[in-house]
């Protein structure tokens, strides 16, 4: 088991920035790939962005070149740097951990989720 918890949430003006985070307890932090996904109201979770076990990252087309995503697996934790920040990127921001052994993009293939975090950007 591993407990997912996301802080840095918030509401921001267009074209601002704001840093997520995180942090992981339980088991070794380090063998999962790790994910974030946001979810509109209305609409389904989407893939935001993974990093891999090697540090391998993939990102939706829709925050190419805008979000960053790291993790620090001596602190247990997975940052989303999100810069250039648009009314669309409005939702509820969930990090979620994948212990198998290959990655996917599908909310399905993840098995801990975190409670989500608001992040809310103002036209």
């Amino acid at each position: 088991q591993v407990q997912l918890v996301e802080s840095g949430g918030g509401l921001v003006q267009a074209g601002g920035s704001l840093r997520l985070s995180c942090a992981a307890s339980g088991r070794a932090f380090s063998r999962y790939t790790m994910g974030w996904f946001r979810q509109a109201p209305g609409k389904e979770r989407e893939f935001v962005a993974r990093i891999r076990i090697s540090s391998t990252t993939y990102y939706a087309d829709a925050v190419k070149g805008r979000f960053t995503i790291s993790r620090v697996n001596a602190e247990n934790t997975v940052y989303l740097q999100m810069n250039r920040l648009k009314p669309e990127d409005t939702a509820v921001y969930y990090c979620a951990a994948d212990e198998g052994p290959i990655p996917g993009i599908t909310p399905g293939r993840y098995d801990y989720w975190g409670q989500g975090t608001q992040v809310t950007v103002s036209s």
